[in-house]
């Protein structure tokens, strides 16, 4: 960053927030002990988390890139106490020192992974810059008052492991915490995994050279069942422009699912999607660990695909089909763009997003092989229902359509965000780099299903002081349904 850049950003800072220390042990290496605090808590259960208090404040990755870019992204607490006279408000902003990031997904250095550790606690957010390839340690210890211990410069990364574009950010049982990395040191696929060490040293890779991945993602490991399930988007030279249908054409986007051997980090079964299940993301497996049932969705195909073990082999079948519609001033039918989903922590009810037809649905998997839609809400989104729930909420448009997804452990409230990626936002809602994105809640019938707007919540993220800014992934400080793993 250039010295006026910094002045400009400090000064901002001042005024919003604050820029990050590098507040450190006096050792020079940050703080992993144990920690009293009940929102640092790892759980024996999913059921155990379900009882755990409710959540008082929200992480959320605030994105300048593609708006401005002279200015750093920054991580935004948001109050989500009821209670709280800030409720729905952005109460502290923790902004990087550095520009060009693309904050996208982060994680814990603990989860439910680790419980019975006394070594460690859910206590540092791994916060990964997709576009820089740069990994910041959050010390998240009090969430009003974020620092950061360390940064994990790209070209360290690129040195020792040829890898670059850190997304999904998993703790493993041992203490390491392990990224995919979606390219390699150049920006060209596969990419591959990355492990840190508990002190967020870089430790290599964790996935032999000759592995056989042709695409990374999205990553779940399942130590139980001695599996790992991660699935493909493309490489980051691909996607960081933008969207080209040409490339789907060319075979520059990934189509399949891939299981490894969690003991022998083998990739043992590749299994492809074909047509309907082009671009496949999140991947999620049942809380439970004792079960063998999981879930993928297939962004560009808009389908869903339930992954299963019969017989000792892991098998995948499509169960749901979101139709592409035919759209005014679109050149094909438009699909509904299935980009984010998750499962409660009961393992009752799955919840995908619809980006661009904009709605969230929710769906009964008790029978994991036949899901039932039982709650359905439209925000925003291309197809402009002339009844979406939130066209218009305290005034102002609802740009884009609902993104990212977090569900609250006890799986009553479901908070929406609308920002997928900078240039793709860009192209497909350039509204809102003018007017910033808009983070909701979702109130859940956990009993009969059924989605209802909570009008009290409305994070304005165009409003900010720095300018309008991106809203992407969200954490809770007491763990929340994508970032915990039970052995």
């Amino acid at each position: 960053m250039k010295r006026r850049e910094f002045l400009a950003t400090t000064a901002a800072a001042a005024l919003s927030g604050s820029l990050l220390s590098n507040r450190q042990s006096a050792a020079g290496e940050p703080i992993v002990g144990p920690d009293s605090r009940s929102e640092c808590r790892t759980y024996p259960s999913p059921q155990q988390a379900m009882l755990a208090p409710r959540e008082k404040e929200v992480f959320v990755t605030a994105l300048r890139v593609g708006i401005n870019a002279n200015q750093p992204d920054y991580l935004a607490t948001v109050d989500a106490d009821p209670d709280s006279h800030t409720y729905g408000k952005v109460v502290n902003r923790a902004i990087m020192p550095n520009v060009g990031d693309e904050l996208h997904h982060f994680g814990w250095n603990a989860c439910s992974s680790c419980h019975g550790d006394p070594r460690r606690s859910r206590r540092f957010l791994i916060v990964p810059g997709l576009r820089s390839g740069r990994i910041y340690v959050v010390d998240a210890l009090r969430p009003r008052d974020l620092t950061l211990p360390k940064v994990i410069q790209p070209a360290e990364i690129v040195a020792k492991t040829n890898l670059s574009a850190p997304h999904t950010v998993h703790c493993l049982p041992d203490g390491q915490i392990m990224l995919s990395m979606l390219g390699d040191g150049q920006g060209n696929a596969p990419g591959g995994f990355l492990l840190l060490n508990d002190k967020f040293e870089v430790a290599g890779r964790w996935e032999p050279a000759d592995s056989g991945l042709e695409f990374n993602y999205d990553f779940w490991f399942q130590p139980r069942h001695d599996v790992m399930v991660s699935s493909e988007w493309a490489a980051p030279k691909t996607f960081q422009a933008g969207f080209d249908v040409k490339d789907v054409e060319a075979g520059k986007y990934g189509r399949s699912l891939c299981f490894w051997n969690w003991t022998e980090k083998k990739l043992i079964k590749k299994v492809d999607l074909g047509p309907q299940g082009m671009i496949p993301l999140e991947v999620r497996f049942h809380h439970a660990p004792d079960s063998k049932h999981g879930f993928v969705g297939a962004a560009l195909s808009s389908t869903l695909w339930h992954w299963f073990e019969k017989d000792g082999q892991w098998q995948v079948e499509k169960v749901v089909e979101v139709p592409s519609v035919e759209t005014k001033g679109w050149p094909f039918a438009v699909p509904g763009l299935i980009t984010d989903l998750l499962i409660s922590l009961d393992d009752r009810f799955l919840y995908f997003s619809n980006w661009l037809h904009g709605d969230v649905r929710q769906y009964d998997i008790s029978n994991p092989s036949i899901p039932k839609l039982v709650g359905q809400l439209w925000l925003g989104g291309v197809l402009e229902k002339p009844n979406s729930d939130s066209a218009r909420l305290r005034g102002r448009d609802f740009v884009g359509g609902p993104q990212m997804l977090q569900l609250s452990l006890d799986g009553k409230r479901l908070y929406v965000t609308n920002s997928l990626f900078s240039s793709w936002d860009n192209q497909f809602y350039p509204a809102m780099a003018k007017q910033g994105s808009t983070m909701l809640q979702i109130d859940c019938d956990t009993q009969r299903g059924g989605l209802k707007l909570n009008e009290k919540f409305v994070v304005d993220f165009g409003d900010e002081p720095l300018g309008p800014a991106r809203a992407h992934e969200m954490r809770f400080p007491g763990g929340d349904c994508t970032s915990d793993i039970w052995i």
